[in-house]
């Protein structure tokens, strides 16, 4: 009995050193107010003071400075009145079970709850051999005719096609747009499918003239069409997106994702890591944005894939490589979250200081020493507007073409991609073609470094001798 009774008063002793503990972690996470404002809120409630000295009222500031000098500004009354507006507004913002629970529900009892990802059988597409389908009546159709596809390449619709096919990259459009706030991006496969100017198949296909490489002589590429998405929910479209990268890598084959905004990385990354295995696959981002946004009322948008991702153990920070953010997003909690995760980030202040040549060679190297496969993410905002106009958030100060076009060329050539998607192409917001144009030349570099790795040429920065010089002598020289 006095065992017991030792053990509940034991028990007892331990709650309340808890609840000190708790109560001075607390007290440790509140800022101390400024002596001549702490007079003037001595006679407010304890909450409201506690609320004004903790993290919460950084919703009104950007920090407890600028809000402090705010308040001392005003007399004693006016700050009562103001700090009990910003705890109503942040009671007001959490959810609330009795009104919030109102929202509109899905039906579960409508007969067509999945259609739209419905996929259509064997039996009524009509039978035929797995395989790759050539779309082309003639033998070479130009930029202006036939039925788009991606370069003008064979469509493949299912992974036996696939597999029958030896099909060793599939591009697939992705058209997402409900996970960010500026609508076009589910217009960005069709763009990229109808925007180029020199196509991938027929008699004369171009070599890329830095490497005198055909990525389309080298390699086995289709259109794999289009990834079906939920037009009214990113929740509801993401375990399908996943399901079908998966099903394109799971047949041994790259897949590559035109998307649509950037909400896709989680599905893109998740589906080919499902096939090759947590922490088997580093990712390369490219963008102006962290896009790792820890809160809102939505765990997915085209800013807080990188979060997700994070947060599901799919990709450890070790293995994240992020280049070109700049502007005003994220702020020093960003990036401090970002070191505490160990991801390695490359800004447009370091190319600033560093020149881009150095930038990109430790970019390079901190691939190559990472997992066995990479995952490249390329949000065209990484560009500068000037290149990239057709995008939802452009930044100004960013990558040009000729920075960008190497390093992801040199990705694909000089370490094993098995994956790559191409996400915020928004036409809607461009009035001529270019984003179009340069979103078709960023998915030829990638097709060509891949191109280059089969071939064997997977040199540090590999140019052709051909291109580089033109083997002339000077005519003093000659005389010599």
């Amino acid at each position: 009995m006095f065992s017991v009774l030792l053990r509940h008063v034991s028990v007892a002793a331990l709650l309340l050193a808890s609840t000190a503990v708790l109560a001075e972690d607390k007290e440790k996470d509140l800022v101390d107010l400024p002596e001549s404002l702490a007079v003037k809120v001595a006679h407010l409630p304890v909450e409201h003071v506690e609320f004004l000295r903790s993290t919460k009222a950084l919703g009104f500031a950007g920090r407890h400075d600028i809000l402090f000098t705010r308040l001392e500004k005003k007399d004693a009354e006016a700050i009562a009145a103001y700090v009990a507006a910003m705890v109503k507004v942040h009671e007001l913002s959490k959810f609330n079970p009795e009104t919030d629970s109102a929202t509109v529900p899905l039906d579960p009892t409508y007969s067509g709850f999945n259609s739209w990802k419905v996929r259509k059988p064997a039996a009524l597409r009509g039978a035929r051999e797995p395989g790759p389908i050539d779309l082309s009546r003639y033998m070479y159709s130009g930029p202006k005719s036939g039925i788009p596809t991606f370069f003008n390449l064979p469509v493949a619709i299912t992974p036996q096609d696939l597999v029958a096919g030896d099909v060793e990259v599939a591009i697939m459009g992705a058209p997402l747009d409900m996970g960010s706030g500026i609508r076009g991006a589910a217009y960005g496969p069709r763009a990229v499918r109808t925007g180029a100017i020199y196509k991938g198949n027929g008699p004369d296909v171009p070599e890329h003239m830095h490497t005198m490489v055909s990525p389309f002589n080298e390699l086995t590429v289709v259109d794999y069409g289009d990834i079906a998405v939920d037009g009214l929910s990113t929740e509801r479209s993401v375990g399908h997106i996943r399901e079908m990268v998966r099903e394109v890598a799971a047949a041994g084959t790259i897949p590559i994702i035109v998307g649509g905004d950037h909400s896709l990385m989680y599905p893109d990354v998740a589906g080919v890591v499902d096939v090759y295995g947590a922490g088997k696959v580093g990712v390369v981002h490219f963008d102006a944005h962290f896009d790792a946004q820890p809160t809102g009322s939505h765990l997915l948008s085209h800013g807080q894939p990188v979060h997700r991702l994070f947060s599901e153990e799919i990709v450890p920070g070790e293995n994240f490589i992020q280049v070109g953010l700049r502007g005003y997003w994220p702020g020093k909690e960003g990036f401090e979250w970002m070191r505490e995760h160990g991801l390695r980030y490359h800004t447009m202040a370091e190319v600033e200081e560093k020149g881009w040549k150095a930038v990109m060679d430790r970019v390079l190297e901190e691939a190559l020493e990472g997992p066995e496969y990479i995952f490249i993410s390329f949000d065209v905002d990484v560009l500068d507007p000037a290149y990239m106009p057709g995008t939802g958030t452009p930044e100004p100060g960013g990558l040009t073409t000729r920075e960008a076009f190497p390093i992801v060329r040199r990705l694909c050539a000089e370490k094993q991609v098995v994956g790559f998607e191409l996400v915020e192409v928004n036409p809607v917001a461009d009035p001529g073609y270019t984003t179009a144009q340069n979103s078709d030349r960023i998915l030829r570099e990638c097709l060509t470094g891949i191109a280059m790795r089969k071939r064997g040429l997977t040199d540090k920065h590999y140019l052709s001798p051909l291109t580089v010089d033109h083997g002339q002598k000077p005519k003093s020289a000659a005389q010599d």
